[in-house]
């Protein structure tokens, strides 16, 4: 049905432009509406993702770099924000593990190990570390880390014992017998609940060996997370004169300003992994091929296409190159942590005409003293003290590279210490153009890769990036956050949970003696 009147107005002409008028400002309000829709919703997503800045920056400013990366308001923080119950005197039994692999393997091993005794209520026994098949070092555990302050640092997350306990069986005294388990390779939460944890309670004893990444890394349970954060940046300390050696390189890398370290991962073994041999002479193609068929499963690799993608580690001269394009001049300072580097002088030639102040352990204290406690697992844990404290941290492979990957993490909890992380996919045709005499706005097109990466800052955690790599949200808090789960814990909860665990103890002798007295009321 019409509506009356419709086809009577007066002046139509003047009635068809006012609804016209009135139709664009629907449409202007519609279209208002979905703006501010899509506003709100990109601030909720930005406030789910718990308020991280962009790690994006418009231009590179080499002081700046030197100063650290922007915190956006976050600070560490791994204590625990929710009940943490301190470990119960009577633990489903005792867990042995062997941590294998290099130092930097064996570090995200034990805080593994600290967290499956968590899990399954279990007394650890010192982990041990796996040193003879990697380094041809038995310094172990003593010999790297500070024994009294890790079980000092842990006592309220789980017992520590540094070797299993002796039982008295038919007259005779013997230790504990632990039994051999291999675990499953990243296994969820829910195996050390069930297959653990009934062969622990069956045997007394579980000796998981060997123990790298035996325990997945993504877990739900934020205080789990955190308890990784207490033995990885807090428990793990190394020896007193470790500690004191690489102050003391620090110090003196100090005397002329800033410095940087960066881990130049041009070494046999990482090539070998990589496929990256073309540039070699045939001599040395034929040691890195024999290397890698002796240890890599066979693949076929072909160089060209792996460095197109990024594949291939940066050569020293790259390495050079990029820094230079970036702001950095030949006055620089740099620290080099790496093992024999392969190829010889021909590589290293064009860097250190580029950068002439480079460093190593070696170098900068060339003392006998120095030399005697650099080799081995005291040498990787001093390049890795040297390489935190540093202004700016720089890796230049850092795909299965565990020193490199846990520094990232390291100095990220440090502070937000900034790093700096080649996209060598990004620059890998910028490279190849250079080699093929296309050089003009080099410097230009590097800098435009590295502005599209993270320079240290709290960043989303995005698989294949490790929780120790990267351990933003749930080891860090913000004071005045709206989110409840990212708001910091209050100052005196240490003390709380040292409440706890003297009120446990307590409790226990109390259940003693009342246990006593009522044995003795019995007998007489």
């Amino acid at each position: 049905m019409r509506r009356a009147g419709l086809h009577h107005r007066p002046h139509g002409k003047v009635g068809s432009a006012a609804g016209g008028v009135k139709g664009m400002m629907g449409r202007l309000s519609i279209a208002v509406v979905v703006l501010l829709i899509c506003t709100v919703s990109l601030l909720l997503k930005s406030t789910s993702n718990g308020g991280a800045r962009s790690a994006y920056r418009t231009q590179i400013n080499v002081e700046e770099l030197w100063n650290g990366a922007d915190s956006g308001g976050w600070r560490p923080s791994s204590a625990p924000r929710s009940e943490w119950p301190p470990p119960p005197r009577e633990t489903n039994g005792y867990l042995r593990v062997r941590c294998n692999g290099g130092l930097n393997q064996q570090r995200s091993a034990i805080c593994n190990a600290v967290l499956a005794a968590r899990i399954m209520n279990a007394t650890l026994v010192l982990p041990e570390l796996d040193a003879n098949s990697f380094w041809h070092d038995d310094s172990g555990f003593h010999g790297i880390y500070d024994v009294e302050h890790f079980i000092r640092a842990l006592r309220f997350d789980v017992r520590i014992v540094e070797s299993l306990p002796e039982i008295r069986k038919n007259g005779k005294t013997k230790k504990i017998k632990a039994l051999q388990i291999n675990p499953p390779r990243d296994a969820p939460v829910s195996w050390y609940t069930t297959v653990a944890l009934e062969k622990m309670k069956q045997h007394g004893a579980i000796y998981l060996t060997p123990f790298s990444h035996r325990l997945s890394e993504e877990v739900d349970n934020p205080e789990y997370q955190r308890l990784r954060c207490r033995v990885n940046y807090h428990a793990l300390r190394f020896k007193p004169q470790i500690m004191k050696l690489s102050q003391s390189i620090v110090d003196k890398l100090r005397t002329q300003g800033h410095f940087m370290s960066i881990h130049l991962r041009f070494e046999m073994d990482m090539l070998a992994f990589a496929g990256c041999f073309d540039i070699f002479t045939p001599a040395q193609q034929k040691i890195l091929k024999k290397y890698r068929e002796e240890n890599f499963a066979p693949k076929k690799l072909v160089y060209n296409e792996r460095r197109a993608i990024g594949k291939c580690p940066l050569t020293p001269e790259e390495v050079g190159l990029l820094l230079r394009a970036m702001g950095f001049d030949n006055s620089t300072r740099i620290y080099l942590a790496a093992g024999e580097l392969f190829g010889g002088e021909k590589f290293m030639k064009p860097f250190r005409s580029l950068f002439p102040h480079l460093e190593n352990h070696s170098s900068v204290d060339p003392s006998e003293d120095l030399a005697g406690n650099t080799r081995g697992l005291l040498g990787s844990a001093v390049d890795y003290m040297v390489c935190l404290l540093s202004d700016i941290f720089m890796p230049t492979y850092d795909g299965p590279s565990n020193f490199a990957n846990n520094l990232l993490g390291h100095r990220l909890y440090y502070g937000f210490r900034t790093t700096l992380r080649p996209d060598r996919k990004g620059l890998a045709p910028i490279f190849i153009d250079r080699e093929n005499g296309k050089t003009a706005g080099f410097d230009e097109a590097v800098r435009q890769v590295m502005l599209k990466t993270n320079f240290g800052g709290p960043h989303k955690r995005i698989s294949p990036e490790s929780f120790y790599t990267n351990s933003w949200p749930e080891c860090f808090c913000q004071m005045s956050s709206q989110n409840p789960a990212h708001k910091c814990p209050p100052n005196d909860v240490l003390e709380k949970l040292n409440n706890q665990l003297e009120s446990e103890v307590a409790n226990d002798l109390n259940s003693l003696s009342l246990s006593n007295s009522t044995g003795s009321v019995a007998e007489r």
